[in-house]
């Protein structure tokens, strides 16, 4: 059985079959797509909220540090994606990439965790975006009735019907073409793009210098938590990380991580780029850079407003503007999170229909989701079916139950990748690369490294939810998937010895 479950799918196949004429993507994305994809993805409420809170908590003025940190932690891995998507130019980013080096069945665990991730984080989006413009809403005298406004304090019935319908309109436009939706999130970001530089440009002026001392506080002991709620190192080794401090800019660094997840949604895009060899590196790198510059000036310029220990948790910056005698700032800091949150959903659903698509064409989900549409060559079939049941698990479900997001996908996906990289080399010594991974194996080392020690900060609840997940894969792959895999029917064809058209092929 164990032949069977790490049988890999050749990188020559996985190109194949994206030529195909009815499961085959359109080619329409540059190097300025990705890239704007990436900042889409990345930037959100995190940027005006998230700054502020871990340098309140854990970091002091050095969470400009943390982002650093994180940056580089998620480098190592925009590195590893890099090599794979300019290798392997096929829509699913981390579960192609599985399944050309590692195998079907650890493929199979990538694309089902990553769907449910960008499942919920489309969910949580939407319902974030909906609460942004409600407020502006109620601001302007238009008010929602209660039973359409959401979960959220409903007595009775209770629908977000704003969540569900920005779900429906994103589906519609990615479903209509990708580069019709790259075109509406290059005026997105740009709009985003402008609201942050002028937040860190108008914060700029408002610096006062004895904020910044200390820079970095005195490190302060955090005791250990015992319950599902405390992270899994904690519950493992009774070790309790410190709140600022040096070991406090670590700590806040595995807080602020998760603010850089979506870099690697735009490899999912790969099968959509006119010349993947070239923009698929660019794109992620590029995107990767920007959001770390932004990150560590918006944490600079926020510290440097107000006094670390001032600092709201709710909503800091808008706070900070507040203090310094410039209220109207937190209106246009809501308008800038409301307009980046529509980009982030949008590019979730995107990453989540193509990782369901290549698994599709595969055959380890129903063929019938991986036709194109035959005139906009986009994945119609699974964009509105997934578009449908998120819009009603959006409209239906509360924000504090979608907020605990399944991080640990991602991470997990980080670290087959970065071995991913190594084996592939190893087997596949003489495939061309346009982008190699600099320093193999030492940076996928790294790479691995880093994500499970943001893994096991995770708290074990986190951990428990993933677990019964997997299961669920597991039996949904053994029932079908596995039999269902157009890898297992070549290997069926070519033992019956029977001439059969290659649908894929193993080493």
């Amino acid at each position: 059985m164990s032949s069977t479950l790490f049988r890999t799918k050749k990188v020559e196949q996985s190109i194949l079959d994206t030529e195909e004429p009815e499961h085959a993507l359109k080619k329409s994305l540059s190097a300025l797509d990705l890239t704007v994809f990436g900042v889409g993805v990345i930037i959100g409420t995190g940027i005006f909220v998230l700054t502020g809170t871990v340098a309140k908590n854990n970091a002091g003025p050095a969470v400009a540090l943390a982002f650093v940190a994180a940056g580089v932690a998620c480098a190592l891995a925009a590195l590893c994606y890099a090599e794979f998507a300019s290798t392997v130019p096929v829509a699913g980013s981390a579960y192609t990439f599985s399944y050309a080096s590692i195998g079907e069945f650890p493929a199979w665990i990538i694309g089902w965790d990553l769907v449910l991730e960008f499942a919920l984080g489309t969910a949580v989006v939407a319902v974030g975006w909906s609460g942004y413009i409600a407020s502006l809403l109620d601001n302007a005298g238009w008010h929602l009735p209660a039973s359409l406004s959401g979960r959220e304090g409903a007595d009775g019935f209770g629908f977000d019907i704003l969540a569900a319908a920005l779900v429906l309109v994103l589906t519609v436009i990615l479903v209509v073409g990708t580069k019709l939706s790259a075109r509406v999130t290059s005026v997105v970001v740009a709009i985003k793009v402008t609201v942050v530089l002028t937040v860190i440009i108008a914060g700029a002026f408002l610096v006062n210098g004895d904020n910044y001392e200390p820079f970095v506080p005195k490190a302060q002991a955090v005791e250990a938590g015992n319950n599902l709620q405390a992270p899994l190192i904690q519950l493992m080794f009774g070790w309790a990380p410190s709140n600022f401090g040096v070991m406090g800019i670590f700590t806040a660094a595995s807080v602020v991580f998760f603010a850089f997840i979506g870099f690697d949604v735009v490899a999912t895009a790969a099968e959509e780029t006119r010349n993947p060899q070239r923009d698929m590196p660019r794109g992620i790198i590029g995107s990767l850079i920007i959001c770390t510059v932004l990150y560590v000036a918006v944490s600079i310029v926020v510290t440097g407003m107000e006094h670390y220990t001032k600092l709201s948790v709710s909503a800091p910056l808008a706070d900070a503007f507040k203090a310094t005698g410039h209220p109207w700032f937190a209106g246009f800091i809501s308008f800038g999170a409301a307009v980046g949150l529509t980009t982030v959903c949008m590019i979730l659903l995107l990453g989540q229909t193509r990782v369901f698509f290549a698994m599709s064409r595969d055959g380890l989900l129903p063929r019938f989701f991986s036709h194109v549409h035959p005139r906009f060559k986009t994945p119609h079939r699974p964009t509105i079916l997934l578009g449908v049941l998120i819009a009603i698990l959006a409209g239906f479900t509360s924000l504090s139950e979608l907020a605990e997001l399944v991080n640990i996908g991602t991470l997990f996906a980080f670290v087959v990748v970065a071995i991913g990289v190594v084996v592939l080399r190893h087997t596949r010594p003489d495939l061309p690369r346009a982008f190699r991974t600099p320093w193999v194996p030492v940076i996928p080392i790294l790479s691995v490294c880093a994500s499970l020690w943001l893994m096991l900060n995770l708290p074990a609840e986190t951990w428990l939810r993933f677990g019964i997940w997997m299961v669920v894969g597991f039996v949904v792959y053994f029932l079908y998937g596995r039999s269902h895999s157009r890898l297992a029917r070549h290997e069926e064809t070519v033992a019956a010895g029977t001439d059969g058209p290659p649908s894929g092929g193993a080493r």
